[in-house]
């Protein structure tokens, strides 16, 4: 039996007829799916390179470049201060500062504890305490500064204990190796390198450099591979019209006056009357630009060109000055100065205290700093002319010294005067003007009626650095002529005529004036003393315990080299206020040093050096009020509150020197606002008789001294008299003592002043 024979199907029939699957288009499907999927991601990774690639290629490349590598910006050199004999007032070193990348370290607060309590040395930095370190630490981005620009002795403690993350960069400080030397004129730089006050904030983009950057390359563990810089372009040095050693006289002059009287500040100007450069510029209170950290506002201040004052009798210059270049009056010309009394436009205006000049050479009423002959000479010049004069010596206008901060001082124009201020400007009120300016006018009567304006920077700055090679030093000569031609701003103010009887008259002050406490050994010099009261800010009128004492003043004479403007602001202790006794000294002492410096040669003979008496007057120049009654005088200075500093002054006090016996200088005005500062000059009885014991104040007898016998006694007789009996002196006028308060015989407190009446 055959087997079964299958079933088959023919092949002509189709798959289609048996309702079989299809194979093919399955396989198809499963292809077209593929590539779907495929095109799909290749579009997805297309997209997404475009993303990264096209639309945030510099984000992702910045990000990159700082995980890669550290850019950082190179300080450049800032330029040197030099004086003008190229000695280095400011230069700048290399000094470490530390740095963090707070990515890297562990434990934040453990290193914030342990670099504070090695870099916080300064408690007022607040920036390196703990605290602050923590929180610049905790923001954990790739950078954070430590402590910037740290001492060597700090830097190796740090490095020595290695700790992670931690590192150390280059940069420059600032540093004055003469510390508060010329403080205020150099000024400082911040923490930023930024210049702050004085020359350094003045010129800071031409100190300050173009800084350079340097890219360092790091790999994964934050190792360097490398590094590129580009050159930072040090800054510009420049040189100062100020020498080094003048500056150190003024200051320590300055310091002298300043522990003498307890004044609030003080400001010495010593300037070249040739050329207008500023050869020292002194002020005290000061600071170290070095400490920056513990400067105070007050202490930046340049009271040399941004602080105003009423100049007083030193104004008076300006007023002979124009008589003498307007040709309205003469030294040996003759004035009336009325008995010291004078009314313009119905104000009243007195000279000094016991001042009661007739008529006398003009000559004679400078030195005696009469008021009424200032006004005389003032009104022959005529408002209109003499405002121009004012204005020609600089005055109302700012005088264009390199220095930040300068003010044009206080002037109105002559539109707004009243009718009484041609006096008051006359004598030194109703206008204010800065040292600079005051130094500036008398530098005008020195060099022979050119002004000059001040500089304190010896040129212009260049463009290009300059390394110290390149500069030349400018060593001060003594005996300089005028520069030809001129510089910008120069221009004539009086005739070289008018300057030479000026500088005559002002060698008289010292000589045989209110100034003789300026009299130098083997040098002529020449100047005018000067005593202002000060607006009482609680009051808004002129006060009669604040006052600003000045001295302007040229040596030598005949051939003039320095000019040098003294300012005392408040003097409250010494013996006196007056500029006579404050600052005519202070002439004296820096004049002296800096013409033998500068080895100037003598006009004068010198004179053996004696030690000057302990004890001594109180010199009375510019005070405010006049009367020749000495026991009216006697009562108001006796009778001042206990508390007064006019009340607290020594017995023993500075006197001049035996071959120039002393005489008290006289002049100046009380304002007609004010009548409290001022003394009724009508005639009294007591003028002209003895003065009675019944004019003494009564106290007991018990510890208690005896007035002795002034009258008819020389001014040194009754200084050393007086001295041995444990009183103190008030000299009215010059000459022999004609009347005294009390009388002779009184019984009076320790320490209580007589006055005296002098005349020849």
């Amino acid at each position: 039996m055959q087997p079964a024979t299958p079933n088959r199907i023919p092949s002509s029939y189709s798959t289609r007829n048996l309702g079989l699957p299809r194979t093919v288009p399955l396989r198809r499907s499963r292809f077209w799916i593929v590539c779907l999927f495929f095109i799909f991601w290749l579009c997805a990774i297309s997209f997404r390179l475009f993303w990264l690639q096209i639309l945030h290629h510099h984000d992702y490349s910045d990000r990159a470049e700082k995980q890669q590598q550290r850019t950082f910006e190179v300080a450049p050199r800032r330029g040197v201060l030099y004086d003008r004999n190229l000695r280095e007032l400011a230069m700048t070193v290399q000094v470490d500062s530390i740095y963090a990348v707070p990515t890297e370290i562990d434990n934040k607060k453990a290193a914030a504890s342990t670099l504070a309590a090695i870099v916080h040395t300064d408690p007022q930095d607040a920036a390196t305490s703990e605290d602050q370190i923590a929180a610049r630490l905790a923001k954990n981005n790739g950078f954070g500064w430590i402590a910037r620009r740290v001492t060597p002795d700090v830097s190796e403690k740090i490095k020595a204990l290695n700790l992670k993350g931690i590192y150390f960069q280059k940069e420059f400080q600032r540093s004055y190796p003469n510390t508060e030397t010329a403080a205020q004129v150099l000024g400082y730089v911040g923490i930023d390198d930024t210049g702050l006050g004085g020359i350094e904030q003045k010129f800071e983009p031409q100190l300050h450099g173009v800084p350079g950057r340097m890219y360092t390359a790091m790999d994964a563990r934050r190792h360097i591979l490398g590094s590129t810089e580009s050159e930072p372009q040090p800054g510009q040095s420049l040189v100062l019209t100020v020498d080094e050693q003048v500056q150190f006289m003024a200051e320590r002059a300055l310091d002298n006056v300043m522990a003498r009287t307890h004044a609030d500040n003080g400001t010495v100007v010593i300037q070249d009357v040739h050329t207008g450069q500023i050869l020292a510029l002194a002020i005290r209170p000061t600071f170290d630009p070095n400490q920056f950290r513990r400067t105070t506002p007050a202490l930046l201040r340049d009271h040399a060109v941004s602080d105003v004052y009423e100049p007083g009798s030193t104004f008076k210059l300006v007023a002979y000055s124009a008589a003498m270049d307007a040709g309205v009056a003469k030294p040996d010309d003759m004035v009336d100065c009325q008995g010291g009394l004078i009314t313009i436009a119905g104000r009243t205006i007195h000279d000094n205290q016991g001042e009661h000049p007739g008529v006398i050479p003009v000559h004679k009423a400078l030195e005696i700093s009469s008021d009424v002959g200032a006004i005389k000479m003032a009104l022959k010049v005529g408002q209109d002319k003499y405002s121009e004069y004012v204005r020609a010596f600089g005055f109302g206008s700012r005088s264009g010294v390199e220095l930040p901060g300068e003010t044009r001082g206080l002037l109105r124009p002559v539109s707004k005067w009243g009718p009484s201020s041609i006096g008051s400007i006359a004598m030194g009120q109703e206008i204010a003007v800065t040292p600079i300016q005051l130094v500036s006018m008398v530098s005008t009567i020195a060099n022979g009626g050119i002004y000059l304006p001040p500089h304190i920077l010896m040129s212009a700055p260049q463009s290009g650095s300059q390394s110290a090679a390149q500069l030349q030093p400018s060593p001060f000569k003594a005996g300089g002529q005028l520069p030809n031609p001129l510089p910008t701003g120069a221009h004539r103010v009086i005739s070289t005529m008018a300057a030479a009887q000026m500088r005559q008259m002002m060698e008289g002050v010292v000589l045989y004036g209110t100034g003789k406490d300026a009299q130098l050994n083997g040098y002529s010099a020449g100047g005018k003393t000067g005593t202002a009261q000060k607006i009482d800010p609680a009051t808004h009128k002129y006060s009669k315990t604040m006052h600003v004492a000045s001295f302007a003043g040229i040596a030598p004479v005949n051939n003039p080299v320095i000019a040098v403007a003294i300012v005392m602001d408040n003097p409250k202790a010494g013996g006196s206020y007056y500029g006579a006794a404050v600052s005519a000294p202070v002439f004296q002492e820096v004049a002296q040093q800096v013409l033998e410096y500068l080895r100037v040669p003598h006009d004068e003979p010198l004179r053996a050096q004696k030690t000057p008496p302990a004890s001594g007057k109180s010199v009375a120049e510019d005070d405010h009020g006049d009367s020749a009654d000495v026991n009216a005088l006697y009562a108001a200075i006796n009778d001042l509150p206990s508390d007064d500093p006019l009340r607290q002054q020594p017995a023993q006090q500075a006197i001049a020197p035996a071959t120039t016996p002393a005489q008290p200088p006289a002049a100046s005005s009380a304002p007609a606002q004010n009548p409290a500062t001022t003394v009724s000059t009508t005639p009294s009885s007591a003028a002209t008789q003895p003065p009675q014991s019944s004019a003494s104040v009564v106290i007991p007898t018990a510890n208690t001294l005896k007035v002795p016998s002034l009258v008819g006694l020389s001014m040194r007789q009754v200084i050393v008299a007086v001295d041995n009996a444990g009183l103190e002196v008030q000299v009215v006028g010059s000459g022999t003592v004609r009347e005294q308060a009390p009388a002779a015989g009184t019984m009076v407190p320790p320490g209580t002043r007589i006055v005296v009446h002098c005349s020849r």
